[in-house]
């Protein structure tokens, strides 16, 4: 069992797998590959396609929130209306965004290659691309397609790790999760490093289940899951044009968990791939965990975290390990939430800097030097609580997007 898991387990309380080993192969009725077709200039994987050989085919999905969508996101909301897909492909090393009629026609292509590779209709491809926006002339879209080919041919029932590898852009290292539950298993991967932030982030995940379960009750849980998982990743508030979470059932294995056991076991892999995405984020030097309590409501707390996860002053005074308390009084002093804010508390690594609005224990005994950071606000008015997910802003977060187009 990976430490990755761990993460999971303390989620969901269900047993774990080993994550790092299968990925959206995890689960009985899938293959998986990833392949490269020279839309990287590194020579890297850069296409992947996952396919559900069933019985089942149901599917849901959840997408960008941006009113600038990609010509895949277009697509393959089309494709998910009734419930039914067989595959997903992917691309990195290209958006398909902003590329006109052509690049929507280069979206349908790629979904007609891979059914007429597999046999299967065109309407069942789920279609994701990932990278540079403007990104879909000729030469991407012959890349595409020949990835395509590429990937039919190299399908494999452990073929997860290698498309977890092919989705990658500025990422790091793939991310995968799996949580296994009385013969039935939930198994993922994503990609995503920069343009953190809701609507999902700039993210392709791709999640497969052996359940037997209809499409209209994986689309309850995949929302629910999302909601409290990728939508709080919020590392540099930057929306993307691409974000796609996908989940797909094969009913493989038989089993029909219930509603409450597979909502945990979806929300584990969903919230363990969501820390992953936050631990790559481009530059970053610290992973802040933003917890808010005693907020009047859950969307309120949702408010005030988010409001300090995006405040840049916060940001940068994290990344010179300095516990300015007072930013994250500034930043939350901007929301309609409701509190009173010579009543709130901030710890920050488990230091109290701030008593009902006034300095409390000294500053420089919280130690901000480890990469994991907590910081906890007290609003002090009300139950509920939220937790936001961030990044620090570094020279290497400004040095990688200041030249990610050259």
């Amino acid at each position: 069992m990976t430490d990755r898991n761990d993460s999971a387990d303390a989620t969901t309380g269900l047993p774990a797998t080993d994550g790092a080993l299968q990925g959206v192969t995890a689960a009985a009725g899938f293959r998986a590959a990833g392949v490269t077709a020279g839309l990287k200039t590194t020579g890297k994987p850069d296409v992947a396609l996952v396919v559900n050989d069933g019985p089942s085919d149901a599917v849901a999905a959840v997408f960008t929130t941006n009113r600038a969508q990609a010509h895949p996101v277009i697509w393959s909301r089309q494709v998910v209306g009734d419930g039914i897909a067989r595959a997903v492909v992917l691309n990195s090393g290209g958006a398909n965004c902003f590329t006109g009629p052509f690049g929507f026609q280069t979206t349908h292509l790629t979904a007609e290659a891979v059914g007429e590779a597999l046999g299967i209709g065109a309407a069942d491809v789920v279609v994701c691309s990932t990278g540079l926006i403007g990104v879909g002339d000729q030469t991407f879209r012959d890349g595409v397609l020949r990835g395509v080919t590429l990937a039919a041919d190299a399908l494999a029932d452990d073929g997860g790790p290698a498309a977890a590898a092919a989705i990658m852009t500025t990422d790091t290292k793939p991310k995968q999760s799996v949580v296994s539950v009385d013969g039935w298993t939930v198994g993922g991967m994503a990609k995503g490093a920069g343009m953190l932030a809701p609507g999902l982030a700039t993210m392709l995940v791709v999640i497969t289940t052996d359940a037997a379960l209809p499409a209209d009750e994986l689309d309850r849980a995949l929302r629910a899951a999302t909601r409290v998982t990728f939508d709080r990743v919020d590392s540099d508030g930057c929306m993307s044009t691409n974000d796609t979470v996908v989940l797909m059932a094969s009913g493989a294995s038989g089993a029909t968990p219930d509603a409450e056991t597979f909502q945990q076991a979806l929300t584990g892999v969903c919230a363990d791939l969501a820390r992953q995405l936050q631990q790559d984020a481009e530059g970053a030097a610290h992973d802040i965990t933003i917890e808010v309590v005693g907020a009047v409501s859950e969307d309120e707390a949702v408010t005030v975290g988010r409001s300090v996860a995006r405040n840049n002053l916060f940001k940068a005074a994290v990344f010179g390990n300095d516990p300015n308390w007072g930013r994250v009084l500034a930043a939350i002093g901007t929301t309609d939430a409701e509190f009173d804010p010579y009543a709130v508390d901030v710890s920050m690594n488990g230091v109290r800097v701030c008593h009902a609005g006034a300095p409390d224990q000294p500053s420089d005994d919280v130690d901000l030097t480890p990469r994991d950071t907590h910081v906890l606000i007290d609003l002090g008015v009300g139950t509920a609580a939220a937790t936001i997910l961030t990044n620090d802003l570094t020279h290497d977060y400004v040095h990688e997007n200041s030249a990610y187009s050259s």
